[in-house]
């Protein structure tokens, strides 16, 4: 397995910039004729999402 290459630095400033958020998988399920995608439903603390993914593979 190769690793990607490690990305620069980015300034403190740049970082107040990004948002990034961290949730509960809830459930996971399989999508109808679909061959990649899988719903998930995720809970962020104040609110859930139910989001597709492309991972089935």
């Amino acid at each position: 397995m190769n690793s990607a290459p490690i990305k620069p630095l980015i300034s403190t400033s740049d970082l107040g910039k990004i948002d990034v958020r961290v949730g509960t998988i809830l459930a996971v399920e399989d999508v109808a004729r679909s061959e990649e995608l899988v719903r998930l439903r995720v809970d962020f603390g104040d609110h859930a999402r139910s989001i597709l993914v492309g991972m089935k593979k």
